[in-house]
C-alpha cells in the first residue's frame, strides 16, 4: 500500500533547512566533534554504521534515520543509518506525516496496529530503508555502531549504551508535547527541520574531510 507523500522536493528541504535554520557556536563546536569522530572511522574502515537512539524510537531517532540515510546518498557516502530505543512503541503517526511532508514515501511493508513497518525511500533512488520501532540491539542495526542520543537533556533515561564504538549527545527538544494540539504540524515540520539542517552539517563536514 502506497501513502502519498507531498509536492515539496526532500532535496530542496534538505538544502534550505541549512539556510533557514541558525546554529549557534555551541552548536557547531558540537556538529564538527560528531562528524570527526565518524570521519576517523570513515577513514579507517570505508564505511560507518550510525544508530540514532532515543528512549521509544518513535519521533527524533526515526527522523535523524531518515535524514542519515538521505544524506548518505546526496553527498555518496558509504554510511548506513539505523534507529532503536531502549523499549518498542511505533514509529509515530505524525513523525511519519512530518517526513511525508517533506517528500519521503512510505510503503506499508508489514501492517501491525502497535508498530507498522515503512519501506522508506525518496525520488531520484531505488534504495530504502525499514522504519519502525525497535530496541537499538535488534539485529536489523549493523554493529560495529556510532551511537548518537538525540534524547534532550530533560530525559533522564536516555540511555548508556556500551556497545557502541563512540557515542555522542544530540539532544533535540521532542515535538511529542504538540500532539493534538493546533500546532502539532508545524511544531513536527520544525523538528524535522532543525534535525535535517544538523545532518546537513555533520554530513558536509565528513564529505570535505
Amino acid at each position: 500500500k502506497m501513502m502519498m507523500t507531498s509536492a515539496i522536493s526532500t532535496e530542496n528541504f534538505f538544502i534550505n533547512a541549512k539556510t533557514k535554520i541558525i546554529l549557534g557556536d555551541e552548536r557547531k563546536k558540537l556538529l564538527l566533534k560528531i562528524s570527526n569522530g565518524i570521519l576517523e572511522k570513515y577513514k579507517k574502515d570505508g564505511v560507518v554504521n550510525l544508530n540514532f537512539i532515543c528512549t521509544h524510537n518513535s519521533r527524533r531517532s526515526q527522523i535523524g534515520q531518515v535524514w542519515g540515510f538521505f544524506a548518505a546518498n546526496y553527498f555518496d557516502l558509504n554510511i548506513n543509518s539505523f534507529s532503536g530505543g531502549t523499549e518498542v512503541t511505533a514509529f509515530f503517526r505524525n513523525t511519519v506525516k512530518t517526513l511525508q511532508m517533506v517528500g519521503f514515501s512510505f510503503n506499508l511493508e508489514n501492517f501491525s496496529h502497535q508498530n507498522p513497518k515503512y519501506n522508506i525511500s525518496f525520488e531520484g533512488t531505488s534504495k530504502s530503508i525499514l522504519g519502525y520501532s525497535k530496541r537499538y540491539d535488534n539485529e536489523e542495526n549493523k554493529t560495529p555502531f556510532i551511537a548518537i542520543t538525540t534524547c534532550n537533556n530533560a530525559d533522564t533515561n536516555c540511555p548508556f549504551i556500551p556497545e557502541a564504538s563512540q557515542r555522542f549527545h544530540l539532544p533535540f527538544v521532542d515535538p511529542k508535547s504538540s500532539d493534538e494540539t493546533d500546532l502539532q504540524d508545524a511544531t513536527y515540520l520544525k523538528t524535522n527541520q532543525q534535525i535535517a539542517a544538523e545532518i546537513y552539517y555533520i554530513f558536509s563536514e565528513i564529505k570535505n574531510g
